[in-house]
């Protein structure tokens, strides 16, 4: 049913036939609370739950939640409601500034700054509690995480806490599709989730609501209409107990047991003085006909005209009405808008003083659509003029406006671009693109279209990319008078082009401009953007003729502004990739670094070449040089709220340097990470590429091929490949997987075509892709003397390029291929190179490898000393299946494997080292939590199991972390 909140008349009413739905809520609410529950102990921590309430409308939903709210403060619980609003779908994040703006509006901002530290200008602007800053708008994924932030931070702050949603159904895409993701983690904090929704009216964005939870796995809760038995006690109580039988029958046949009209009609009852009695019984039809639909439209007009404009004014404001407002929508004075506010309180149809609301959804929504089409166009065009007036800005305009008609008016083209652009730094490209898509309908005027395309198309950019290159394209073909304005056009035209895996049109678009640009310095952007399109193609036609022109034009800059040091990171990478000397690689890595490469530093240049560069460190054997930029890069990343594709692909190649490294357990858990992030961007992206392939090297490296094998299922890891070079190259690790699984005739055919595809190009350099060394291997059992000879290449290309690494482990490759004494002296010289290097995986198989040569040629001694370092150095890799070989090689010797040893935190999980550098920074448990996203006593606990496995306290764990 539904309670008459704001009428003092009545009070608060009683909740018929809702006993199970309030059980169920007193429980959640003690066990939040950390009450004993029917004298049982009480849990061992407070801890959360969701609730979901799924009814058709007026059967109680926002009485039941009321009650919530109301038991939820009587036991000192923290309460954020929000309440989503058929007017209000379109206005972006309008339910999470519901929630949380009450929590954090008015507090100094040096303090707000203080407490949401680095997430202030992500989240600030989505919240309304700041300005969006100037630079790359967050992306849609990094905003959510950090309004997950904000929202645990508070829900550990101010525990427990109750966080309540009315209406979801109608609650803004982007709120509704931060918190259905969120809301699996209400259990592990103090935090009870309450949303109610009419299945029936769920829009497309809020399909994810259908499959949260009534209660710890059940399925929503769902409330039915009232007996017979329940709408006589309601009648009674609203009435007297001296209705009658016949009478309160009738009112549960004219209302059919619905809670809202059956409240309704006993206040329609009332104010008719009507008897309830059985002599009165056939007027009720009626007066319930008056309560809904075309009968209250009717009883609206009956209160005069000025009054219906009031109502009407107040149905196109929404929710959270101002008086004020709507005076001034409705074309009423103060007096006048305020006799009119009172008649319609007396009605029952809307509640409040200074704040207005309607008494019930159903009433707001019959009063909306009672509007004749002609005057609610003119009232939304009222409306968006009224609030830009009294100074609530363009973007609470904008929702006004998508209701208007097109009429060529250049004020409303400036509105909605304005309001797209806010939107945009806060975070809801989506929102921005329905505002500027209208704009271009009113349409703009003719110097304008090309600019309103151009933001529409940058408002696509992450979302719809194939409308984008549409829009932009359409741009171009638009009289520009702005240069600045076409060149932007097509630098965004190029990236989204690149980033959609048509890197051949990003070339050519880039190649049309340079031709018909005059101005030397736009040319010599656009050719380094070309350049770096075209090291990326895995189709590029004539790459050694790229590469000599990229290096005459590198050669003789001097890195004096972005573009020069861009081109400048270009020719490294090339370098790199042609298997340079390592000192010429070092030189010109150390000159495009010397005047700064920031990764997200502008949002019109993207992070592909600071990246390369901090690549070519790792290829030339300087990986913590590569970790240092990787660092700063996710810094940028975070700073900036990318938090989707960027961010995977960082924590991806992160995880592939200290795959190189040797640390194959953090390498699994950052691959992991970034592939986990790439399945929040979507499936088939660049990312999961690079993720998919980055953590199947480091399964086979740790000896767990079965599991490779199902990663690469799961993922559709094989042909045909992305059109984009990756690294680690795609076809490459697919046959080395093949090669694990003992397919090897396929091994050799994928392996072969990846040389066919990247030799011609002049991608020569081992270390950056051993495909030779894995073909080798491949075809040694059938065309031994080829692949004797492939080996023996890839230690040419390697000794030229220099690295030890890659000189170590192409002379290993050699060693397995080759017969006799040849194979000793080989591992021997292996062993050397990778004992200069960061290799330390590669170290270990070597020593392995040499150790089990050594004890095949009968030189024991030897062959023990060899096998008990390759085996430690294995153990601190985490190469398990190394770890075996090297035992199972030390007893065919006769010799007895000591115990394993190693790095006490590599036998950490990812949620234990997580929390360990949490401790290590000096973080609480509750800090820790909030940070993590986790229970403070799941914190705790992760603690305790990683004190016990190194085998310190935390100042230990402390003292180890820095040193890693």
């Amino acid at each position: 049913m539904v309670q008459r909140g704001g009428r003092g008349h009545r009070g608060r009413r009683t909740l018929f036939e809702r006993e199970s739905e309030l059980a169920a809520v007193d429980h959640a609410l003690a066990e939040l609370a950390g009450m004993r529950l029917g004298g049982a102990e009480p849990p061992e921590r407070p801890h959360g739950a969701l609730l979901a309430v799924a009814a058709p409308a007026g059967l109680g939903k926002t009485t039941l939640l009321a009650e919530v709210r109301r038991r939820a403060a009587a036991k000192g619980c923290t309460v954020l409601y929000a309440r989503g609003g058929d007017q209000e779908q379109g206005v972006a994040f309008h339910v999470a500034r519901q929630l949380v703006q009450p929590q954090l509006a008015g507090t100094p901002e040096t303090e707000l700054r203080s407490r949401l530290g680095s997430w202030y200008a992500i989240v600030g602007p989505a919240l309304g509690l700041c300005a969006a800053a100037e630079g790359a708008p967050p992306d849609p994924q990094g905003l959510r995480d950090g309004l997950d932030w904000v929202l645990t931070h508070l829900a550990v702050q101010r525990a427990p806490m109750v966080l309540v949603l009315d209406d979801a159904h109608w609650a803004d895409p982007e709120s509704l599709g931060w918190l259905a993701a969120f809301a699996p983690r209400a259990e592990e904090l103090p935090l009870l989730l309450v949303v109610a929704y009419r299945p029936e009216e769920l829009p497309d964005h809020a399909e994810a609501l259908r499959g949260l939870p009534g209660r710890s796995g059940r399925r929503p809760l769902g409330l039915e209409p009232l007996s017979a038995l329940a709408i006589a006690g309601l009648v009674r109580e609203s009435l007297g107990a001296h209705a009658d039988d016949a009478f309160c029958r009738e009112c549960w046949a004219v209302t059919a047991g619905n809670p809202f009209e059956a409240v309704e009609l006993t206040a329609k009852i009332h104010d008719r003085g009507l008897a309830p009695t059985e002599n009165g019984a056939h007027l009720l039809r009626d007066l319930a006909a008056a309560v809904k639909g075309s009968g209250l439209v009717a009883r609206l007009e009956r209160l005069g005209s000025a009054t219906v404009r009031f109502a009407w004014a107040c149905a196109v404001l929404g929710t959270e009405i101002s008086p004020e407002l709507a005076a001034g929508v409705a074309g009423l004075g103060a007096e006048e808008a305020a006799d009119a506010a009172d008649r319609l309180r007396t009605a029952r149809i809307l509640t409040g003083v200074d704040t207005l609301e309607f008494v019930h959804p159903l009433i707001a929504t019959a009063v909306y659509r009672a509007i004749p089409g002609g005057v609610r166009v003119a009232l939304h065009g009222q409306a968006a003029w009224t609030v830009v007036t009294a100074g609530l800005g363009p973007s609470a305009a904008a929702r006004h406006l998508l209701e208007t008609h097109p009429d060529g008016d250049p004020w409303v083209v400036q509105q909605l671009r304005a309001a797209a652009r806010e939107t945009v730094r806060a975070g809801a490209p989506d929102a921005a693109r329905r505002y500027l898509a209208r704009a271009l309908r009113e349409p703009p005027t003719f110097d304008d279209r090309a600019v309103v395309l151009y933001e529409l198309g940058s408002a696509s950019l992450l979302t719809e990319p194939a409308t984008t290159v549409n829009h932009l394209r359409a741009a171009l073909e638009e009289p520009i008078t702005d240069p600045a304005l076409r060149h932007g056009i097509v630098y965004r035209l190029s990236q989204v082009l690149a980033h959609s895996d048509r890197l051949a049109e990003a070339s050519e678009t880039l190649a049309r401009e340079i031709r018909s640009t005059g101005d030397a310095r736009v040319r010599l952007r656009m050719q380094a953007e070309q350049f770096m399109w075209d090291a990326f193609r895995a189709d590029e036609p004539d790459s050694p003729a790229r590469s000599r022109r990229l290096a005459r034009l590198a050669d003789r800059l001097t890195g004096r502004d972005l573009t020069e040091r861009y081109i400048i990171g270009l020719r490294t990478w090339d370098a790199t990739l042609r298997g340079e000397p390592v000192a010429t690689v070092l030189r010109h890595a150390d000159r495009a670094l010397a005047g700064g490469l920031r990764w997200a530093a502008d949002e019109d240049r993207g992070f592909e070449v600071p990246v390369l560069v901090a690549l070519s460190f790792l290829y030339a054997d300087r990986p913590g040089r590569t970790e240092e930029l990787f660092v700063e890069g996710i810094a940028d990343f975070e700073q900036a709220g990318w938090h989707g594709a960027h961010l995977s692909f960082a924590y991806t190649i992160l995880g592939y340097v200290r795959f190189r490294r040797g640390r194959l357990g953090e390498a699994e858990d950052f691959a992991r990470a970034g592939l986990r992030l790439a399945e929040r961007v979507g499936p088939g992206t660049p990312a999961h590429w690079y993720a998919v392939g980055t953590l199947v090297e480091v399964l086979l490296a740790r000896g767990r091929v079965g599991e490779a094998k199902d990663v690469g299922e799961a993922y559709s890891f094989g042909p045909p490949f992305p059109a984009a070079v990756v690294f680690p190259d795609a076809q490459t690790v697919y046959g080395q997987l093949l090669l694990a699984l003992g397919r090897t005739k396929e091994a050799a055919a994928e392996l072969a075509a990846a040389g066919r595809r990247l030799d011609p190009r002049g991608m020569r350099n081992p270390s950056w892709c051993p495909w030779q060394l894995y073909l080798a291997r491949a075809e040694a059992p059938d065309a031994p003397e080829r692949a004797l000879s492939g080996a023996h290449d890839a230690v040419e290309r390697a000794r030229h390029f220099g690295a030890p690494s890659a000189v170590g482990q192409a002379l290993r490759a050699a060693a397995e291929v080759s017969t006799g004494a040849a194979r000793a002296k080989l591992l021997e010289e292996s062993v050397a190179h990778l004992e200069r290097s960061p290799a330390g995986y590669e170290l270990a198989c070597s020593l392995v490898a040499l150790g089990a040569e050594l004890r095949r040629a009968g030189r024991v001694k030897e062959a023990a000393e060899q096998l008990y370092r390759g085996l430690d150095a294995a153990v601190v890799c985490g190469a398990d299946g190394l770890v075996e070989r090297a035992r199972e090689e030390l007893a065919a010797a006769g010799l007895r494997p000591r115990p394993l040893h190693g790095a006490a935190t590599d036998t950490l999980t990812a949620r234990e080292r997580a929390a360990a550098g949490c401790a290590a920074r000096g973080l609480s448990p509750v800090e820790a939590g909030a940070e993590l996203h986790l229970d403070e006593a799941v914190v705790v606990r992760l603690l305790s199991a990683v004190y016990r496995k190194v085998g310190t306290d935390q100042a230990g764990l402390a003292e180890a972390i820095s040193r890693e």
